[in-house]
């Protein structure tokens, strides 16, 4: 960032000063809090967290230094849970994303698909012969959460994935929502969600480091190099298992 960008000191003064008054706000709040899901209190926490990200990055612009400490942005947060105390009916909504990393494993595997539910028309049939035509064959013939446990084997690469359980009075009737099934959706419906990122898998790296440290100076022991070489066998033996879990 060029000097002319910069933030100036007053402003980076007055963002601090910000923070610290959505501090004072905040937990005025959760002292004077009705309940578990006071709005009073998320409104204070999106506040707080809105000033110190505002804080955190004049900081940063200013004098390439950051906080000791990381609050989620207000839109990173679901709202408090508004739907029905005792719902009739729920919703599962699920993302899975992956990574085609082989083309090639994918469209065999489409190929073989189509070679034994279509024994006399498998020549003539191009669907299995282009990756989206892969995919369609792939997710008509098996169940997403198949798919999910049997990825690699695929030719697919696990990203991001998550599932939201929302709530609602009474069920949609049938057809209803089949023409925008992701529109009209309700944060305040969310029962739960679940998460899955490899960002998390990076905050413990450090201690998934030295477990398996320890585990290689184990396995360095004279007297237990017999057991260790069946050991590996059987390893062998389940990889192919493993890889499709």
């Amino acid at each position: 960032m060029s000097d002319a960008a910069q933030p100036t000191a007053a402003e980076v003064r007055a963002a601090a000063e910000a923070v610290k008054t959505a501090l004072d706000r905040h937990l005025a709040a959760v002292e004077r809090r009705s309940g578990e899901d006071d709005p009073a209190v998320s409104e204070a926490f999106n506040q707080l967290a809105a000033a110190a990200e505002v804080y955190d990055e004049l900081l940063y612009d200013r004098y390439d230094e950051v906080t000791p400490f990381e609050i989620p942005g207000a839109e990173e947060a679901l709202p408090p849970y508004a739907g029905p105390d005792e719902p009739n009916a729920i919703s599962v909504l699920i993302r899975r994303d992956y990574t085609v990393v082989e083309p090639q494993r994918l469209l065999a595997q489409a190929q073989r698909i189509e070679a034994a539910e279509y024994d006399d028309r498998a020549d003539d049939d191009e669907a299995a012969r282009s990756v989206p035509g892969a995919l369609g064959i792939l997710f008509g013939e098996f169940e997403p959460d198949e798919i999910a446990s049997r990825h690699k084997e695929f030719g697919l690469e696990e990203g991001d994935s998550t599932l939201w359980v929302t709530a609602a009075e009474e069920p949609p009737e049938a057809g209803e929502w089949l023409e925008a099934p992701f529109e009209n959706f309700d944060p305040q419906q969310v029962v739960c969600r679940f998460d899955v990122s490899a960002v998390f898998d990076d905050e413990t790296s450090d201690i998934e480091d030295d477990d398996i440290d320890f585990v290689e100076e184990d396995h360095e022991h004279p007297e237990d190099d017999g057991e260790h070489e069946g050991d590996d066998g059987d390893e062998d033996e389940l990889e192919p298992l493993d890889a499709g879990k």
